[in-house]
């Protein structure tokens, strides 16, 4: 049988990767159709992001420990089922909660996929191509940002929310062939995880501060994140079809900020991380003042820049983890990537509940205040870590 080319493997895993990045953010454009379909609270249907990211808290560790015996090939079209199912009852559910139990089905797919398609893309290269290999399977989720979450909104703008959902499914269809056939079945199995590596991660401190770090300073950004569109719509009075513009722009943004992340954390990584949570918490800082002001020309410049700073802290936090990993849980490397993916989401949880809170209780106009003060837990937890780690110099 003919060998199946590194390249289009890792191709089947942006494409996968693409689908899921886009149905992880849609409902941030489709919130307030959302909110008239059913008649709920702006703070309700903040629940699609924050029970999303819930899912994928629990989707990714638990379920990587449940499948570690499995054959990879079959996992993933297993994952891009599931996934596409989550998608489907999403797309035509009747109620709210039926949609919330669809985006949490979407979720569970998400974590474990984000466990194990690093790993994937990994053991299809050689030694020295494996970090390129995993950048260019992460290159589907920024795609996702700049284009598919903007393109889901529009579709949902010119038609219905509905139609965003089938949208998404019918990528994941197409991840879903691509898997099929471009995914090598010989790939390594881990085998059964050994659950005493859950004693080792969970009882080392600087694990266990880093998995903190990764929630707080990720997760701060959501606070305002989440309720993003109707900021732009409500509070900036930008029409429906600019913000979709606004948010290509923003996906833009993001990427730039991703790539200089990656960059600025291959050396001092804690530094590296402290001053991009500085710049993000100014960045919010200056989308509240937009907001109180109703600048649209402030609120364009702030939201650019939110984009900038949002998830520039994404590498460095990936790799601070597994660095810790490798020095002091060197069997437990994989498992801990999973916790990672899961705090990340916590962080996401976190965030749109808070911002959820605080639009509830006041307005959308004070939720990145919220972001801030989750940034700074953050922050303070960077510099405990710094210390610790000069005391052991």
């Amino acid at each position: 049988m003919k060998k199946i080319s590194p390249s289009l493997t890792l191709l089947a895993l942006a494409i996968n990767a693409f689908a899921i990045g886009s149905t992880e953010f849609i409902s941030v454009g489709l919130m307030p159709m959302i909110v008239n379909t059913f008649n709920i609270s702006l703070s309700q249907a903040g629940l699609t992001v924050s029970l999303y990211a819930l899912g994928v808290t629990v989707g990714a560790p638990l379920l990587t420990i449940l499948t570690g015996t499995w054959n990879r090939k079959t996992l993933m079209v297993s994952i891009m089922g599931l996934f596409i199912l989550g998608n489907l009852l999403s797309a035509f559910a009747p109620t709210f909660l039926l949609l919330l139990v669809g985006r949490v089905l979407a979720s569970l797919a998400h974590g474990i996929f984000m466990s194990i398609s690093t790993v994937i893309a990994a053991d299809v290269v050689r030694p020295e191509k494996r970090a390129s290999a995993i950048a260019l399977m992460f290159t589907g989720l920024t795609v996702a940002t700049v284009i598919g979450v903007p393109l889901g909104t529009f579709i949902g703008q010119r038609s219905n929310w509905h139609m965003s959902f089938v949208f998404i499914v019918v990528i994941g269809l197409i991840g879903l062939i691509a898997t099929s056939i471009l995914v090598p079945k010989g790939l390594p199995i881990p085998g059964k995880i050994n659950l005493s590596g859950l004693a080792r991660i969970f009882t080392n401190k600087s694990i266990l501060m880093s998995l903190f770090i990764t929630a707080f300073g990720y997760g701060g950004t959501f606070a305002a994140y989440t309720y993003l569109t109707p900021i732009l719509e409500g509070t900036f009075r930008f029409s429906a079809s600019t913000v979709v513009i606004i948010l290509v722009a923003y996906g833009v943004m993001v990427a730039i900020g991703n790539s200089l992340g990656g960059h600025l954390a291959n050396k001092n990584i804690l530094p590296a991380l402290q001053k991009m949570f500085a710049a993000l918490a100014l960045s919010l800082l200056f989308l509240f003042i937009s907001a109180s002001l109703a600048s649209q020309a402030l609120g364009l410049i702030a939201t650019l820049l939110l984009g900038l700073f949002a998830f520039m802290n994404v590498p460095g936090l990936q790799l601070y983890v597994v660095q810790l990993a490798e020095k002091f849980t060197p069997k437990d490397i994989t498992l801990v990537s999973a916790f990672n993916i899961a705090a990340f989401n916590v962080g996401i949880t976190l965030g749109s509940f808070v911002g959820g809170q605080i639009s509830k209780g006041s307005s959308v106009v004070f939720t990145p205040l919220g972001g801030i003060i989750i940034i700074l837990l953050a922050m303070f937890l960077i510099r405990l870590a710094q210390k610790d780690q000069a005391s052991k110099l």
